[in-house]
């Protein structure tokens, strides 16, 4: 899927169209303090196996992108809905 740099899209705070940058949003280092992340070092402990079973099947054809709008008039960033896609550029 190719994106253009720069698309008019509606902006939530200006409450019209505007020209809005798209950015791809990198996913963030997961944080070692989330409850799940804690559970799962509690059981990965000692002498156990792997607390889940082995993923079955292939991997999965395509990706969900999320992207980041950020209005060139007002400068706020909103995240519409996530996309599936092979691959992505921004051009």
């Amino acid at each position: 899927m190719k994106k253009p740099r720069r698309i008019k899209t509606y902006c939530p705070k200006c409450k019209k169209h505007t020209e809005h940058e798209v950015h791809k949003v990198k996913k963030r280092k997961a944080s070692e303090m989330k409850q799940g992340q804690r559970r799962f070092r509690r059981v990965m402990r000692g002498y156990r196996g792997f607390p889940r079973p082995k993923p079955e099947g292939r991997e999965k054809t395509s990706r969900r992108i999320q992207l980041k709008l950020t209005c060139t008039q007002c400068k706020k960033s909103h995240q519409p809905a996530s996309q599936r896609t092979k691959k992505f550029v921004i051009e």
